[in-house]
């Protein structure tokens, strides 16, 4: 077996684990019977009502459809339970004013953050503070510099989600050696992106096909019509794209539209409701999109609550909350497109 192969069902096992443990942590339902303490309760016990538990949330600004898709649902989990106070700050990609807003929580001594930092290196010390305080911190989606920092970390898996297009598009053209294959990412500096457009490159080459043409967009639509425009003069014939977000995707499109553009097919990321339905509709060269959860921070909000209370994941044998939980990346077509849309997020 090859080191990329193994790379590849390393990532598949974590994947499956991961959704295993979300499962656990959001499938609670009163309907479920059973007994026991801590990790070992039944799911209806950790719906049952307990302390109030105040809980801190703050992220960035909802300049885009999956970041105002994630406070919302945080704020619709917060509402289903009782015993749940959120405090929710206001949006801001000002490092300083979302430190402050840390600082805020911290001195108003709530049991718990969620945080979901505009920059996780430059929001780790006042993370650690939180934590040496006492006060459990739920880091979403971009990760602290110190694990310290938190004591829950939710992610999206950005890597499985380059290998979630990549098996895709390998499992339409892999009997095409000569295919060629494009790629819009978003912004390169990026970690993210870059672990998405590693993932993608690995699953390819387990087909034997590679990144033909590819450009990086900044996860804005004019961006996406930007240099989606400038990919398709340079390439004059491709088979496949994929886009790295369904936000951007939408200048995407148009920009394919525009150049009158029909002999590929594309496949898009996040998982946008726009996307599933000209998924659903075939009204476009998209033909598929791979999720990037926005339920992230919701997930948080619940594992915070578990926490204040000194609960675990009712679907574990385990006692304590897991330090980490990265969610699914699974692909969206016309087939199973029906199972997903209704938690899509509104670009």
């Amino acid at each position: 077996m090859s080191a990329r192969h193994r790379r590849l069902l390393t990532t598949t096992i974590a994947v499956v684990g991961a959704a295993a443990l979300v499962t656990g942590c959001t499938g609670n339902t009163p309907e479920a019977t059973g007994s026991g303490n801590g990790g070992n309760n039944a799911a209806s016990s950790n719906d049952e009502t307990g302390d109030t538990v105040v809980i801190g949330f703050s992220a960035p600004a909802a300049d885009h459809g999956w970041m105002a898709q994630i406070t919302a649902a945080a704020q619709a989990e917060a509402e289903r339970y009782e015993d749940v106070e959120l405090r929710v700050a206001e949006g801001t990609n000002d490092v300083s004013a979302q430190i402050s807003q840390v600082e805020t929580f911290i001195n108003d001594g709530v049991d718990a953050i969620v945080l979901l930092p505009f920059d996780g290196a430059a929001m780790t010390p006042i993370a650690l503070e939180a934590m040496q305080a006492g006060i459990p911190v739920i880091n979403v989606d971009r990760e602290f510099s110190d694990p310290n920092a938190a004591r829950v970390t939710v992610l999206g898996d950005n890597y499985g989600m380059g290998i979630s297009a990549g098996q895709y598009i390998c499992e339409q053209l892999g009997d095409q050696p000569d295919a060629v294959v494009a790629e819009i990412a978003g912004i390169d500096s990026l970690p993210l992106t870059q672990d998405r457009s590693q993932g993608f490159s690995d699953a390819l080459a387990e087909c034997g096909l590679d990144v033909d043409n590819r450009v990086a967009a900044e996860f804005t639509v004019e961006s996406g019509e930007e240099v989606t425009a400038n990919l398709l003069q340079a390439a004059p014939q491709i088979d496949a794209i994929w886009n790295h977000d369904d936000d951007q995707g939408i200048g995407v499109l148009a920009a394919i539209t525009n150049a009158g553009r029909d002999e590929f097919f594309m496949v898009g990321g996040a998982g946008s409701a726009n996307a599933m339905r000209s998924i659903q509709d075939g009204d476009s060269v998209l033909q598929a999109t791979v999720i990037y959860p926005a339920s992230q921070a919701a997930d948080g909000v619940r594992l915070a609550r578990l926490l204040a209370q000194d609960k675990g994941l009712s679907d574990l044998t385990d006692v304590e909350v897991p330090r980490e939980i990265k969610l699914a990346a699974p692909v969206v077509t016309a087939d199973n497109v029906d199972q997903y849309i209704d938690s899509a997020f509104e670009s």
